[in-house]
């Protein structure tokens, strides 16, 4: 056997060691992510608006120093996202910018970094001007910033490429795809091999610096949502026996078909997706892209019911396509919420038909190698693709997307309403001409019609006015995206028998029936429900608020939208509970109560908000009070006992909308659901009210914290009774303070219009609750959350920080 002589291969170093400085503010020492915003703050008078959630923008100055290790080759810094627009200096050098929110930057800084010394890093982020999008953008550098330094010959930026191209039970055959660069001398070879649990299953090798490898594999474990196995491939670049570069990730097989009869086929099963929009901002964390945030997200929609997310309106952070691929979840990515037609003042329509190409090419470098990316989506409700120039553009885009990327299918998403509105020339916005001026101030007079109309909108979106303005713009792409549109399912399926549907936005109350269209029609593969997670921005547009009229957009403090079926802090909304019955993943009944300190008062409801209850029994002083009660279930029916008296026994199941509704007074004690199938009882859940005395309950999500610098412990402080019963109407005021190797880096509550930031480190509850997050400091040790209040004492939880290995192990998506 020869051995090889090693040589340096591409280490990948997050950066650290940050402060910013902005004109208003002293310098700042931070940890990427960081979200500027979060720190600029609130106020009544935010330029953003609504639209920001009344954050303030700004601009900033993040500096760091890096040694850089002595040697040739090249060095680039890569930004994974950065709010606003930026200018990179190194050592004064003027080296590169980034200019979009979400899009994956890499700047060459060979030239100008001095090898084997300190080097002084500057980036400058404008970022000021609000609104720059229709939702909380964050500020800054809010996703990671890392040196790679590669070898003089190196696997540069998307240069191994690993495809699927035969998938059956007894073999597979995978291309992988690679180019050397740098100045390539001798004999060099290119070898890969994949691992299945540290067996070596397949290799293959080419005798070039560039060309494809291919690897066949028996009996292969194919990626799917349901079993996401992924395997070990290393890729090696050889030259003379010396080994040049190295580049090594987990990867799925799998393949993707799609057509109206047969529907959507991941590795030739027909898959339905149960979807969730999701925003790409963390609640409290405001928009710093955490790591164990985007895997919390994921696990905890998956564990819910959802087999997909779509990325609103923009490409996901590489740590949330890595969670998806971990823990299995179907991806629709998305490039961009906006085209040449302006939305809100300060976004930058003006200059996308400059920069689309290379943001999509971005956006495929990064999703490629991703089995859990399944399909692209070029834009969300885009209002001129009502218009000659807006298709044309979409037929660009989707032949970009599948000459760079064959391997995946591409959809547009189109509000027909809105697109009914272009062509009766009433759009929010301005499509016509060259350039972006916009046709009215601000961004969500599309959604105040819609709120407005509510159910009138299905009728609209199936006037023949709609099809025209939306038929040739579906015809661009492989699958047609239906926002808010299923009322033209049935009738667009005959008219257009080869076209496949998506639901890429449905109304959370339409969830059920969009479910079932999708199970009885191939050619609709899905359904994604608007939103699967609470976010920040667009403040109040689905909040339920007392009077009898409202605007969409609510006032300050209002600061959530208000439609996720989870809420700020990831706890299970009432809505979520009519998906799962639909889904059949809802075991028990569950029981939801409309609060009863609004009982008798108005509201004003909204179409994206089917329901402000929440699943309690903990009223305490509402005696007498007539309970509104729903229980969702699947079953035939559902009886409601309360304190063993019956109240009623009402039909449920798919005929009633898997909704049974009751009216009780309300008395202290234990309320109970039981569901029946065919006269049998299938199922039982109960509520409580909570007892007299109450305390500060610390309930950390997992009692061990890696000690690693990133990892996050989530923490949900509660005001409950001995059994652990959450009292709604006796909030308090809840102090934390955080000892060992932990910092507080998020205290908040669900509270759509809460007063003190989410940097604070105490907060009223809100429903009882409100939920804390520590990020580790790297060290190992005992970390103590103490939670006190005035009121009701003090409580402590212990978490364990434990050592993780760290290494600077190169990753293909990384390099």
């Amino acid at each position: 056997m020869t051995l090889m002589r090693p040589a340096l291969a591409t280490t990948d170093i997050t950066l650290s060691g940050w402060v910013v400085r902005s004109e208003d503010a002293a310098e700042v020492k931070v940890r990427l992510p960081d979200d500027a915003m979060l720190r600029a703050g609130r106020h009544p008078e935010a330029p953003g608006g609504a639209e920001s959630g009344w954050f303030l923008g700004g601009d900033y100055e993040y500096c760091t120093s890096w040694d850089a290790p002595a040697g040739q080759g090249q060095i680039a810094l890569v930004f994974e996202g950065v709010q606003g627009d930026a200018e990179v200096r190194v050592n004064g050098q003027y080296v590169g910018s980034v200019r979009s929110g979400y899009t994956e930057s890499e700047v060459d800084v060979s030239d100008a970094v001095l090898r084997g010394v300190a080097n002084d890093i500057r980036v400058h982020v404008r970022h000021v001007e609000q609104p720059s999008e229709r939702w909380y953008p964050g500020s800054g550098l809010y996703r990671r910033v890392r040196v790679l330094v590669r070898p003089p010959v190196h696997f540069g930026r998307d240069s191994v490429r690993v495809r699927t191209t035969h998938l059956e039970s007894s073999r597979a055959s995978v291309s992988v795809d690679v180019r050397l660069s740098g100045p390539v001398a001798g004999e060099t070879t290119v070898d890969a091999q994949l691992y299945a649990d540290g067996v070596l299953v397949a290799s293959g090798r080419v005798a070039a610096a560039s060309g494809t490898i291919a690897l066949d594999v028996v009996n292969p474990r194919p990626w799917t949502a349901d079993d996401p196995f992924r395997y070990d491939l290393r890729v090696t670049a050889t030259s003379d026996e010396e080994v040049l570069d190295t580049w090594r990730a987990p990867v799925g097989l799998r393949t993707v078909t799609v057509d109206a009869q047969q529907g959507l086929r991941v590795n030739g099963r027909r898959v339905l997706l149960a979807g969730a929009c999701i925003h790409h901002d963390n609640g409290l964390l405001g928009a710093a892209t955490h790591r164990a945030a985007e895997f919390r997200r994921v696990r905890l929609l998956k564990e819910a019911g959802f087999n997909a997310i779509r990325s609103a309106h923009n490409p996901l952070s590489r740590d949330m396509l890595d969670a998806c691929d971990e823990l299995g979840m179907y991806v629709v990515d998305e490039l961009a919420d906006y085209w040449f037609a302006r939305k809100t003042q300060f976004d930058h329509s003006d200059r996308f038909r400059d920069t689309w190409r290379s943001d999509a090419d971005a956006l495929i470098a990064k999703d490629r190698n991703y089995a859990s990316v399944i399909m692209y989506a070029s834009g969300n409700e885009i209002p001129e693709t009502a218009t000659a120039a807006g298709v044309e553009l979409s037929r660009e885009i989707t032949e970009h997307f599948h000459d760079a990327d064959p391997t995946r299918p591409v959809t547009l998403a189109i509000n027909l309403f809105l697109n009914a509105m272009v062509a009766m020339n009433a759009s929010p916005y301005a499509v016509d001409g060259d350039g972006p001026e916009p046709a009215m101030a601000g961004s969500t007079e599309a959604n105040v019609m819609i709120n407005h109309i509510g159910r009138m909108m299905s009728v609209v979106s199936r006037l023949p006015r709609a099809d025209r303005a939306s038929r040739d713009a579906f015809a661009t792409v492989d699958v047609a995206g239906y926002n808010y549109g299923l009322a033209r399912y049935k009738g667009d399926v005959r008219r257009y028998p080869h076209r496949v549907i998506l639901g890429s936005e449905t109304l959370p109350g339409d969830v059920a029936k969009a479910w079932r269209l999708v199970q009885d029609i191939p050619a609709v593969i899905g359904d994604f429900v608007w939103a699967g997670w609470e976010y920040l921005g667009e403040a109040g547009v689905a909040v339920w608020v007392p009077g009898k009229k409202a605007g969409l957009a609510k006032p300050y403090p209002y600061v959530i939208a208000g439609p996720g079926m989870f809420d700020l802090t990831g706890r299970p909304d009432a809505s979520l509970r009519l998906a799962q019955a639909a889904w059949g993943v809802l075991d028990e009944p569950a029981i939801t109560v409309r609060p009863l300190d609004r009982v008798g008062r108005p509201y004003v409801r909204s179409a994206w908000r089917i329901t402000d209850a929440v699943e309690s029994w903990a009223w305490r002083g509402s005696e007498g009070k007539r309970a509104e009660v729903s229980v969702y279930s699947a079953a035939d029916e559902v009886e409601l006992v309360l304190n063993g008296r019956s109240v009623g026994r009402r039909g449920a199941g798919e005929k009633n909308h898997y909704r049974a509704d009751f009216h009780v007074r309300w008395r202290p004690g234990v309320l109970l659901a039981i569901a029946y199938r065919a006269g049998e009882e299938v199922g039982r859940s109960e509520l409580r009210s909570a007892a007299d005395e109450l305390n500060i309950n610390v309930r950390p999500e997992s009692d061990v914290l890696s000690a690693d610098g990133d990892d996050l412990a989530f923490v949900h402080l509660e005001l409950t009774d001995n059994d652990g019963v959450v009292e709604m109407l006796n909030e308090d005021t809840i102090e934390v303070e955080v000892t060992g190797p932990a910092e507080l880096i998020g205290l908040g509550t669900a509270n759509p219009a809460p007063e003190t930031s989410f940097l604070s480190s105490s907060t009223s509850t809100y429903r009882g609750r409100a939920l804390a997050i520590l990020r580790s400091t790297g060290d190992a040790g005992i970390v103590r959350v103490l939670a006190r209040s005035r009121r009701r004492g003090e409580a402590i939880a212990d978490i364990l920080a434990v050592p993780t290995e760290s290494a600077h192990a190169v990753t293909p998506r990384d390099a």
